[in-house]
Order: C-alpha cells, then sequence, then structure tokens
C-alpha cells in the first residue's frame, strides 16, 4: 500500500498532465483560426521641434509631433484564446549609419481587450456616436464598447510620445514611415507578433504602412498642411475680391 503523500503526489501529477495537455490542445487550436488583418494608416501632419520633449529631460533636443490617420479590422485576430491585443503605432526611419539597421520609435499604443479580459486604463475605447445617450446608473464596464473588437478609427490622432534620436538630430531625415504593429497576448500560449505574410489560414497584414515622407527643419509645416494654408489663402483672396472696394471720397 502507498502511503498518503504518494498517494496525492500521483494525483497532482495526473491533474498537471491533464491541464497541461488540455492547455496545449487550447494552443495549438488557434491555428485553424482564420486571421485576415487589415488596415490603412495616414500621416496627417508633422512638425519638428527644438526642446525638452519630455518633463524629465535635462537637455533640448530636437523631436517630432505626428498626427496621423488609423483605420483598422483586426476583429480577426480574437478567437476563443485571445487575451487582449497589444496595439501599437511606430515610425522607422533609416539610420545615420551605413549597415545599421533603420531606427524605430513608437509614437501611440493601446490594449484591446478580449470578451473577458480584467479592465485596464490604456484599454481602447471606442467614442459614442453622437446623438447616443449614456444609460443612468450603468454599471458596465468603461473598457466595453458598441464596436466590435479589434475595429478601431482614429482621424487626425494626435501621438501618445515624441520621436527623438539617439543623435539628437531629426530636421531632414528621409524616408520616414508610420508601420502597424501589434501583439497578440492569449491565455494560454506563446505572444503572438503581426505577421506581414501568409501562413496558412494566417494571412498577412493588408497595409499598415504609410506612404513615405520626411522630417522637414525646424519650425517649417509639412507639405499637407502647407498645402492646406495655401487653399485657405486662396479661398480667403477669392472672398476679398468678391466684396465692394470702398469708395473714395474727392
Amino acid at each position: 500500500m502507498h502511503s498518503t503523500l504518494v498517494r496525492v503526489q500521483n494525483v497532482f501529477g495526473f491533474f498537471t498532465t491533464v491541464a497541461f495537455s488540455v492547455a496545449a490542445v487550447i494552443a495549438l487550436s488557434t491555428f485553424i483560426h482564420p486571421q485576415t488583418p487589415k488596415a490603412t494608416v495616414g500621416l496627417r501632419n508633422v512638425q519638428v521641434v527644438r526642446g525638452r520633449p519630455h518633463y524629465y529631460s535635462y537637455k533640448r533636443e530636437e523631436y517630432a509631433h505626428i498626427k496621423f490617420d488609423l483605420d483598422t479590422d483586426l476583429s480577426t485576430l480574437f478567437n476563443w484564446n485571445t487575451k487582449q491585443v497589444f496595439l501599437y503605432l511606430k515610425a522607422v526611419y533609416p539610420s545615420t549609419k551605413a549597415g545599421e539597421p533603420d531606427s524605430e520609435a513608437i509614437i501611440w499604443d493601446a490594449i484591446l481587450p478580449g470578451a473577458a479580459a480584467p479592465w485596464h486604463q490604456n484599454h481602447y475605447i471606442h467614442p459614442t456616436p453622437k446623438g447616443t445617450k449614456k444609460p443612468k446608473n450603468s454599471k458596465a464596464s468603461p473598457a466595453r464598447s458598441h464596436m466590435p473588437a479589434g475595429i478601431v478609427k482614429l482621424d487626425n490622432q494626435r501621438p501618445k510620445y515624441q520621436i527623438t534620436d539617439i543623435s539628437g538630430k531629426l530636421q531632414n531625415r528621409t524616408d520616414v514611415r508610420l508601420e502597424l504593429g501589434w501583439n497578440v497576448q492569449p491565455w494560454v500560449g506563446a505572444l503572438l507578433w503581426e505577421n506581414w505574410q501568409d501562413y496558412g489560414m494566417w494571412k498577412g497584414l493588408q497595409g499598415g504602412k504609410s506612404e513615405l515622407f520626411n522630417f522637414p527643419e525646424i519650425g517649417a509645416k509639412s507639405a499637407k498642411k502647407e498645402k492646406l494654408d495655401v487653399e485657405k489663402g486662396k479661398e480667403g483672396h477669392r472672398l476679398m475680391a468678391g466684396q465692394e472696394q470702398p469708395r473714395k471720397n474727392n
């Protein structure tokens, strides 16, 4: 006869083996869930400023302030094993030294929660549609939304973080692009990052990159901003031309 301690050890060992097997099956079963992520990223405005990008910065340096548009459909990333998706947008630009990898800097991020994920202050919450009244005495979690998980729509969004470079200089840097990325955090299993190529039933991200642009000189306006100001100036000139000129008294 085995002692009580040996029997407890056998039961615990059997339990952990079953739990590990079930967790492995759940983690592997997500590979049969189709994924077709789509995203559109657009630049709205970019400016380079010289100053202290953060309140704890001890020196003045050049930093970039980027406004952008983002429209994503990542709903297929959510399945029975998805806890949440950490979504981020980064600026990628060539390094100043040849042979070194491109520099990357995150300008915006958010957490896209799953159905049972606990609330977090960095959760992305869809704006309430205009004309919709919030119910009184609502006890619903602020992380829940009227939109499906994975849908993000941002227009002329301000960045969360300013871009700085190790060299301290950013103006006149060329071939910059905005690139979307994510990290799928499952309940069980390994963390999964964005994929740009097809892997079986998982399709690569369609879009997710902006057109190339340059960091302007300090204080200079971006091309889109300058074009908008020119159009506004022309419109104002036309309005002034249509007004009657005051008569001069002889």
